[in-house]
């Protein structure tokens, strides 16, 4: 059974839409034509969104790159240019495309992998609860997982056994690749991060460039 409000709307509908000439009373049309319109200009929820695309030069690359400087297998971060390059052999390294937070603009020199995880746990830090106050409920950590902001893989970055707080890891956030953020380390695709986590070893150096 209809109730008075959906039988006004429907009325509404079929007066305001006729092509005839019928004699709407102009109270009727102000309060009932306006909510007709709205409900037609309310957006779709069901419309897909457009698939997210890396931009090409951040995808995994075989570059030269090196010359020898840095032993195969070390990993090498420039900040500023938001790639890391993965050290194949004296000339060459695999280049990715990466984010770059707060934190990762703040480390210089070099450090090395002193553990890696899968799935890996998160914790803010207290400076980033403060900076942002809705990290408090995952002060005492937030499990691994799709939604955790490390993504699928961390390597954890050591100077003489102590920990620097620097991470290489994943994201949940594919568009910040190649962007500096607000907060983080360096971040990877989730895909690009895996393909590293399998080729660096525990121990393996990382050097971080400074600004040129």
């Amino acid at each position: 059974m209809l109730d008075r409000r959906t039988f006004l709307l429907a009325a509404a509908a079929t007066l305001l839409s006729s092509g005839e000439s019928v004699a709407v009373p102009e109270w009727f049309r102000r309060k009932f034509g306006r909510q007709r319109q709205a409900v037609r200009r309310k957006p779709n929820p069901q419309r897909p969104s457009r698939p997210f695309k890396l931009d090409p030069k951040y995808e995994p690359q075989r570059v030269t790159y090196g010359d020898g400087v840095y032993p195969p297998g070390s990993v090498v971060i420039d900040p500023e240019s938001r790639f890391l390059y993965y050290i194949e052999d004296k000339q060459s390294a695999t280049r990715y495309g990466v984010g770059v937070g707060r934190a990762g603009m703040s480390l210089r020199g070099t450090a090395y992998v002193a553990r890696k995880a899968k799935w890996p746990s998160w914790t803010p830090t207290p400076s980033m609860i403060r900076r942002e106050p809705r990290y408090a409920r995952y002060a005492g950590g937030m499990p691994g997982g799709r939604g955790n902001p490390l993504g699928a893989r961390a390597l954890y970055l050591y100077r003489s056994q102590n920990d620097t707080l620097f991470r290489i890891h994943g994201t949940n956030q594919p568009h910040s690749i190649g962007r500096a953020m607000s907060s983080g380390c360096i971040r990877m695709m989730n895909a690009h991060v895996e393909q590293l986590y399998d080729k660096v070893d525990v121990g393996a150096l990382v050097v971080i460039l400074k600004p040129a």
